[in-house]
């Protein structure tokens, strides 16, 4: 009789299991290519206004996100609202006259923003550098556990320091450098930033190296000529001026000095280099424009049956440049796939859990933060300041430039090797015929670039993953030529709008797939873990 009812218990849940296994595949239907279209269009129209914060078209941007969310059947995620206010400060610097770098040989002047694009981050609204002396900080990098120190010996306080961009393992083929070409976070400008700051530097400069940067000169070149959001309260030190040197720049700089630029990168590669002091002096004026105001991260909500208190997050960002410098006659940044095409993916992910019959366990959050272009501000302050307890936050779902171009036979996970969410994902790929590629370009440091991110550094499992390198009907070259274009000709310009041509098969994939795994964490007890030696890991341990 007790093998009998074992027998008969099992039974029950194997065929309770099969049967929900149905039930997500079913739900998952409801993600069609041509919803994503259409969601696409609306993102990607004019009358958005190029989705900039501060905006009309910021108005416009986040009550049609709310209105999409009710019209899917998400609840109001702060409250009684879809939206949560973010104070931030909007600073737009002027770059008053010529920058120049004096030396006892010459004088060189500087053309901002073609030569050298900066900004002020202070809420002065007059910066000033008189003959401030100039030091080169290697790659500027302070990393105990890599035993690294580009500032040891150097006093940079009230100092400009000129720092390289990336890791040093990106340039030595040394895969046990930091992460070989792997970008750690280290490399990414805003470390680079924060760390001068701790030194007390008064200005920073990164010298622009286009692979190393993951994007050519002219994208810190606009963004320096664009308003800028920051958060009200940074919360830390600042440099009062921060930006960059082109590479013809930074040649004509070291060059009057007598040091070649790519010989000092290999240079500084080695833990044993030492930064020096160079016989420069910066001089530079900035006017700020400042004003305080508040944006709206937006986000809709469907409550767990049994645990509402723990939750999986589904995020996309919502912002994009506004209308700014033209090009070939277009003044709009309409951002259609950076980021509208992942707002969509987003709600279809969201129409499919809300067409789940007896839906989830656990809450489901659509989350559309604002500033992610500013530097993932409305997804930090959304981390600090959750609606659900952060702790209680198990897993993020995130994607950004979600490229319309047809099915994939890839899944290509950036930041690869971090958490179990990549394996649960290659089970769902693997049943659309599709496997599993790490980021071919891990040196442009996409894993820091994103929403996950703030997710992350709390401790969240994080996943960025989407179909993008192997094309099902023209193949691998062929992808990679369309990407190409897509960043060298269409990122962050005016030319990022909606054409006919666009293929949403591959996005709808993508869709129905992290919506597998996501339903499966959501309707559980699963609590995904970080990888053993993931730099995030201890920061999730030390939670539970």
């Amino acid at each position: 009789m007790k093998r009998t009812f074992i027998f008969i218990m099992i039974s029950i849940m194997i065929t309770a299991s099969c049967s929900r296994d149905k039930e997500i595949i079913r739900a998952a239907s409801s993600i069609t290519a041509e919803e994503l279209r259409e969601y696409t269009m609306a993102f990607g129209s004019d009358s958005l206004m190029g989705r900039m914060p501060f905006t009309e078209g910021e108005k416009k941007s986040v009550r049609l996100l709310a209105s999409y969310l009710s019209d899917i059947g998400f609840q109001p995620a702060f409250g009684d609202s879809y939206f949560q206010e973010v104070p931030m400060t909007e600073i737009t610097s002027s770059v008053t006259a010529p920058v120049t770098i004096r030396n006892r040989y010459e004088t060189i002047n500087l053309t901002s923003p073609d030569d050298i694009a900066i900004i002020s981050p202070s809420k002065q609204t007059k910066i000033e550098l008189r003959d401030i002396p100039v030091v080169f900080c290697g790659f500027g990098i302070v990393a105990p556990e890599y035993s690294w120190d580009d500032y040891r010996n150097l006093d940079v306080k009230g100092k400009c320091a000129v720092v390289l961009v990336n890791d040093p393992g990106l340039y030595t083929g040394d895969t046990t450098l930091f992460q070989g070409r792997t970008m750690t976070y280290y490399g990414r400008w805003t470390y680079k930033y924060e760390e001068a700051a701790r030194q007390g530097a008064a200005a920073i400069l990164i010298i622009h190296e286009t692979t190393g940067a993951g994007y050519d000169y002219s994208i810190p070149r606009k963004s320096s000529i664009s308003s800028r959001l920051q958060m009200a309260d940074p919360g830390t030190y600042q440099c009062d001026i921060t930006g960059w040197l082109s590479t013809e720049a930074a040649s004509k700089v070291f060059g009057s000095e007598g040091y070649n630029v790519d010989s000092l990168r290999l240079s500084a590669c080695s833990p044993d280099f030492c930064g020096f002091e160079m016989n420069a002096y910066i001089n530079a004026n900035i006017t700020n424009t400042i004003r305080n105001e508040v944006s709206n991260n937006v986000a809709g909500i469907l409550r767990g049956t049994t645990k509402p208190e723990e939750a999986i997050v589904i995020t996309a960002h919502w912002d994009h440049f506004g209308i700014g410098e033209p090009e070939m006659g277009d003044s709009i940044y309409n951002g259609t796939i950076d980021n509208g095409t992942s707002m969509a993916w987003a709600l279809e992910i969201g129409e499919a859990f809300a067409a789940l019959r007896g839906g989830t366990r656990r809450s489901v959050i659509l989350l559309f933060p604002t500033s992610e272009e500013q530097g993932l501000l409305g997804s930090g302050y959304f981390v600090a300041h959750s609606p659900v307890k952060t702790d209680s936050i198990i897993a993020c779902f995130n994607n950004d430039m979600l490229l319309p171009e047809g099915r994939m036979k890839d899944f290509m996970i950036t930041g690869y090797g971090k958490s179990d969410l990549e394996d649960m994902l290659a089970r769902a790929a693997a049943r659309q015929d599709r496997y599993i590629l790490p980021d071919p370009h891990p040196e442009t440091g996409m894993y820091f670039r994103s929403d996950h991110f703030p997710f992350a550094r709390a401790g969240v499992p994080s996943l960025f993953a989407r179909g993008n390198c192997d094309s099902r009907e023209f193949g691998k070259e062929w992808a990679y030529e369309r990407e190409k274009d897509f960043l060298q000709n269409i990122y962050h310009k005016p030319a990022d709008n909606y054409c006919p041509e666009m293929n949403f098969d591959g996005i709808a994939e993508d869709a129905s797939a992290i919506f597998e795994v996501a339903a499966k964490i959501a309707d559980s007890d699963i609590f995904p873990a970080w990888k053993k030696g993931s730099e995030f890991a201890a920061k999730r341990m030390s939670k539970k």
